[in-house]
C-alpha cells in the first residue's frame, strides 16, 4: 500500500483498532469541522504512539460533537529512535522551535537540563508536549518521545547510564572537525547535549570531560545559537551514528 504523505494526521489518545469510534475534544473538533471543513464521511489519519497509523472517517458530526471511526491501519507503529535529546531550556518561542525540529530529526527522548549559564530554569512541560504532538502530526512522525522533568546537570551525570555515549557540543572541542570526532564512535545507545548560549562553566565542561563515556563535539569555526547548534548536532549525530547512516 502506498502510503498518503499529503493526508492530515491527529494524534489522538485514545487505542486505535479497526472499528473504534473516537470522540474527539472541542479542540480537535474545531479543527476538524472549522478549520478543515470535514463533513460526515471525510477522511483523516488517526495516531496515538502506540498503535500505527489508521485512516478514519467522521461517523458523526454536529455543532458540539465529532466521531471518528478507525477503519484502516495504513502504517503499523514504529519504535522510538535509541537517541536522547538533552537541552539547557531557552524561552519560549526558541524553546518551541527547538523542540519541533528535534521531534522532526528523531529523537527518541527530551531531557531539559539545568547547568550553570541556563538562561531560564521554568520549563512548561504542558507547552513542551503540544510541540512535540505538533510536529509528529506535520511529518508523518508515529512514536511520540516522552519529556524528563527538568534535572540539574550535576545530578544527571551523577546518574548516567555508562552504557549510553553522551555527547556534548562544545566550542573548546580539540578536534575543529565534527566529521573527524564522529567518525571515530561506533552506533549504539547515544544522547546529545546541547549547553545554554554561555556555554558551560569551566567546572561542567571539566567534569563532562573527565567521564569516559562523554565526547565533546566541535560545530565548526562559527558560534551558533542554541537552537541552531541542536539542528546542525542532530544532523551530524544522526548522519554518523544514527538512523540517517
Amino acid at each position: 500500500m502506498t502510503y498518503d504523505f499529503r493526508a492530515k494526521r491527529l494524534f489522538v489518545e485514545a487505542d486505535l483498532a479497526a472499528g473504534a469510534e473516537i470522540a474527539a475534544d472541542r479542540d480537535q473538533a474545531n479543527y476538524l469541522l472549522n478549520v478543515l471543513r470535514l463533513e460526515a464521511g471525510g477522511s483523516i489519519h488517526l495516531f496515538n504512539g502506540r498503535d500505527g497509523e489508521w485512516r478514519a472517517s467522521i461517523a458523526d458530526a454536529g455543532k458540539r460533537r465529532c466521531i471518528l471511526r478507525a477503519e484502516e491501519q495504513v502504517r503499523a507503529q514504529t519504535p522510538l529512535n535509541d537517541l536522547h535529546y538533552l537541552f539547557a531550556p531557552l524561552k519560549h518561542a526558541r524553546l518551541d522551535y527547538m523542540v519541533q525540529k528535534a521531534v522532526e530529526m528523531g529523537v527518541g527522548r527530551l531531557s531539559p537540563v539545568i547547568t550553570a549559564f541556563t538562561q531560564t530554569s521554568r520549563v512548561n512541560t504542558k507547552r513542551m508536549q503540544a510541540n512535540v504532538i505538533e510536529a509528529a502530526e506535520q511529518c508523518g512522525v508515529l512514536a511520540i518521545p516522552p519529556i524528563d522533568a527538568p534535572r540539574k546537570l550535576t545530578e544527571l551525570l551523577a546518574s548516567w547510564d555508562t552504557g549510553r555515549r553522551l555527547i556534548f557540543c562544545d566550542e573548546a572541542a580539540p578536534a575543529a572537525s565534527p566529521a573527524e570526532t564522529l567518525g571515530q564512535l561506533s552506533r549504539g545507545p547515544a544522547a546529545l547535549l546541547i549547553g545554554p548560549e554561555g556555554g558551560f562553566s569551566d567546572a561542567e565542561r571539566d567534569d563532562l570531560l573527565a567521564r569516559p563515556h562523554v565526547t565533546a563535539l566541535s560545530l565548526g569555526p562559527r558560534i551558533l545559537r542554541a537552537d541552531t547548534a541542536a539542528v546542525a548536532a542532530l544532523a551530524l549525530v544522526q548522519s554518523f551514528i544514527g538512523d540517517w547512516r
